[in-house]
């Protein structure tokens, strides 16, 4: 669940260049330069937080006098008005880096409550939620440490560290899946996984003969999926099988009773609802 701090940091100043531009107009009008403050970020409904640390780097780049104090940590579930950390010092600094701060601390909460969501439905399964690439350009790193807050699993983090076999590539080798899988894993490090996209019966029979780690098994009903993770298990096979494609809160437990191994929904980041969350200044 650990985030590299230092690997963020032209992300949030160029976050912050985006809404400070040439200066906070408002703010020199009305804020004299003495002027001292403490805000509080405050949850305004239930949830899990995450990006406490991005908050707080935030006003940390803006002015490295501010005190940022965390009251708790990433992970901690909040009820609605539960004060969530504090920032100290001058008032126009704090002003500057307010929103972007919220922006940050908002929208990854909002996908750490929903993968949240995701796991407790079927925690009585042996199956992991996993995301996927549908993520914000330029955001990849951070959303997927906010699944993982979350209580979720990361897929690949991109296309060069994993081998995921999807339909069209199938379609411009025009060749059987398994002859496809057989020279992905000739070509790679026996560590790293092959996995295979399938989008029926059929093509998991041919993907198995081909012996890749993971079969994806994309957009197929939890009736099909049911008849295929019974004849993989009776086959002997040790593949890990995968359902992805139209997953949601509602179908995800349905899947889970299927016993696959991992269930992947672009649902906990391409379309998250930010976490509603204010800063309060006393």
């Amino acid at each position: 669940m650990n985030l590299n701090v230092k690997k963020i940091e032209s992300l949030v100043e160029s976050a912050l260049r985006e809404d400070i531009g040439g200066g906070d107009i408002t703010s020199d009008i009305l804020i004299p330069p003495e002027c001292k403050a403490k805000g509080v970020i405050i949850a305004e409904e239930d949830g899990v937080i995450a990006g406490i640390p991005v908050a707080e780097l935030v006003f940390k780049i803006l002015d490295n006098k501010l005190k940022f104090t965390a009251y708790i940590s990433d992970g901690k579930k909040v009820k609605e008005g539960e004060r969530i950390a504090e920032v100290v010092g001058d008032a126009k600094s704090i002003l500057a880096g307010e929103r972007t701060a919220l922006n940050f601390l908002g929208h990854l909460s909002g996908i750490a409550t929903k993968t949240n969501c995701f796991v407790e439905k079927v925690n009585r399964f042996n199956v992991e939620i996993m995301d996927t690439r549908k993520t914000t350009p330029n955001l990849r790193a951070l959303e997927k440490y906010a699944v993982r807050v979350g209580g979720g699993y990361n897929h690949r983090m991109g296309l060069y560290d994993a081998v995921l076999i999807k339909d069209n590539h199938l379609k411009l080798r025009k060749k059987k899946i398994a002859d496809v899988v057989k020279k992905a894993r000739r070509s790679v490090p026996a560590s790293m996984k092959v996995e295979v996209e399938v989008k029926d019966f059929l093509e998991v029979k041919d993907a198995l003969s081909g012996k890749p780690d993971i079969i994806m098994l994309d957009n197929m009903s939890v009736s099909d999926v049911k008849e295929t993770v019974e004849f993989v298990r009776k086959s002997g096979c040790s593949v890990l099988l995968e359902v992805s494609g139209g997953i949601t809160l509602e179908n995800v437990l349905e899947y889970a009773e299927t016993g696959v191994d991992i269930i992947s929904a672009g649902e906990l980041t391409h379309s998250v609802k930010s976490l509603d969350i204010s800063m309060e200044f006393e």
